[in-house]
């Protein structure tokens, strides 16, 4: 058992697994398999850190269900259009904390954009903080908030973070 973090290595393991999943499909552009990681009843958002340390309820995107999530990847498959851009997840380490039978992650990210026309930006920093629970034995997200360092995004959100 990690004393530090109240949780047992293979614990730390699987949930630094999820987020490397959770970074690899959305780097993958499959984000149909991306929702599946999540609970029927999540909820999903990304708000900048400004509107936090302010209490401003305002998101950049929120999800309050994985339909909700699923109905966002179709409309993004079927009906928005956008910049077509090629994602790179960065994810740090991941701190693990256990409470009442589930879990909190936090881990900071680096989202890097590639465009057709051969430019790589960075996109977006910030932290993800998480809430795990175990679903049938398989670990799901039922919280995922994005906590971007600044709301001033260079072109459209589109896809998740």
């Amino acid at each position: 058992m990690n004393a530090i973090c109240g949780i047992s290595p293979e614990m730390h393991l699987e949930v630094t697994m999820l987020f490397e999943e959770y970074g690899r499909l959305l780097d993958e552009d499959r984000l149909e398999d991306w929702t599946a990681l999540f609970m029927p009843d999540c909820l999903y958002e990304i708000i900048s850190r400004e509107n936090v340390e302010q209490n401003l309820p305002l998101s950049l995107m929120l999800c309050d269900s994985r339909d909700m999530l699923d109905d966002r990847v179709y409309s993004l498959r079927e009906a928005n259009v956008f910049n077509i851009h090629y994602d790179c997840h960065i994810i740090g380490p991941v701190r693990v904390t256990a409470q009442d039978g589930a879990w909190t992650a936090t881990a900071a990210y680096s989202l890097f954009q590639s465009i057709q026309a051969g430019e790589t930006r960075l996109f977006s920093v910030g932290r993800y903080h998480a809430e795990l629970k175990r679903v049938d034995g398989v670990l799901r997200i039922a919280k995922m908030r994005v906590l971007v360092d600044t709301g001033a995004i260079l072109t459209l959100l589109a896809t998740p973070i």
